[in-house]
């Protein structure tokens, strides 16, 4: 009997212990939570990009100065006592002609590549430096046009009507402008521009927030350099309208009536051609998506500008059609009459709107945390 009664105990202490186990506290450690996601931003990267580009400042200005205005001169001095008042040719007025505004409107593709690097602080803030280049086809054409115009007018004394008639022309002893004589003078300018960008590249510092693990927000600026190209070239005619020329007796008869009329001589084109690299400076912004491990593409819009240059023309010119030897007035055929130079200012800014492909090294990146596991 001894032997079942022991059994019996042990197996009432089993249980016993059994269930003052169950009752304690449980010592299981808690669930280990998910690592933050890894810095898929760090690292180098490289890639190409394609897009347009359309000029900012499309207004180019040309201003023309006076280099010699020997018809003004000599009409002025001509016959200065009998000069009606408020009446005179303006010296170097028909550089007015050759002044104006054209619109050069500049557009055009640019396609290039890009390399840079990134660094991601933390889950949010990624900070990098880029450069790039590429070829441009930015371009754009416009046109000009100006006017001028003067006077002078001389009125001879009347003396005693008529003295003499020479081939039935009945003459006075007063000057040929006796009745009155206006000069009238029009210049008609125009000109032609051109200007544009061959290629351009940048280098830009960016600063990004990541709106998720995937999708950067960025800002960026820095310097930006280009080879630029611009010509203009400038004419016109000019036009004399001559009336109230009489016959004179003095200092010997003579019908000057036949010079009355019209003239219009063209003018000799100046030209003037640019071409040059610039540096500037360039501000922007965009949008990165990682759309796979590696990989992004981006969409960004850059304002850039390189300044203005000035086109220095050859002068534009006129030149006598004729020989003149009378009455003080001594002009030779191909002698200078008139001569301005045109001076063109093209300011080279625009925007840019391009899209882009990145492949991410990531050599430096830091590896994904592994979670052990028990």
């Amino acid at each position: 009997m001894a032997k079942p009664l022991i059994s019996a105990t042990a197996l009432s202490f089993a249980v016993a212990t059994s269930g003052f186990a169950a009752d304690l506290p449980s010592a299981k450690a808690p669930p280990l939570s998910p690592p933050p996601p890894p810095a898929l931003w760090t690292g180098f990267y490289a890639g190409l990009n394609a897009g347009g580009g359309w000029g900012a400042t499309n207004n180019a200005t040309t201003v023309s100065a006076p280099l010699l205005d020997a018809v003004a001169f000599a009409a002025n001095n001509l016959d200065p006592k009998n000069q009606l008042p408020g009446t005179g040719l303006i010296n170097g007025s028909t550089a007015l002609a050759n002044s104006g505004v054209a619109n050069v409107n500049q557009s055009g593709f640019i396609g290039g590549g890009q390399i840079g690097y990134n660094y991601q602080w933390g889950q949010n803030i990624v900070a990098g430096l880029e450069a790039d280049i590429q070829g441009s086809t930015i371009r754009g054409s416009g046109s000009y046009t100006g006017a001028s115009q003067d006077h002078i007018a001389w009125r001879d004394p009347i003396g005693i009507p008529p003295i003499v008639v020479v081939g039935g022309v009945p003459l006075t002893n007063a000057g040929p402008c006796w009745a009155g004589c206006n000069l009238t003078r029009s210049a008609l300018g125009f000109g032609q521009v051109t200007a544009g960008v061959d290629w351009m590249g940048t280098v830009r510092g960016r600063l990004g927030y990541l709106v998720t693990p995937t999708m950067l927000i960025y800002g960026t600026g820095g310097l930006a350099f280009g080879g630029v190209h611009g010509s203009s070239t400038h004419g016109g005619v000019t036009q004399a309208v001559l009336t109230g020329l009489n016959a004179s007796a003095l200092p010997v008869p003579f019908n000057y009536s036949q010079f009355n009329g019209t003239y219009t001589i063209p003018n000799i084109p100046g030209a003037a051609s640019y071409s040059n690299t610039r540096v500037g400076w360039t501000a922007g912004g965009g949008v990165e998506w990682m759309f796979m491990p590696n990989w992004s593409l981006k969409v960004e819009a850059l304002y850039y500008n390189l300044g203005s240059a000035a086109l220095y023309s050859t002068p534009v010119s006129l030149v006598s059609p004729f020989t003149i030897n009378l009455g003080g007035v001594n002009v030779s055929a191909g002698q200078l009459l008139t001569a301005n130079a045109p001076v063109t200012r093209i300011k080279y800014d625009g925007i840019i709107a391009r899209a882009g492909v990145n492949y991410h090294f990531n050599w430096f990146a830091p590896p994904a945390p592994v979670l052990a596991k028990y």
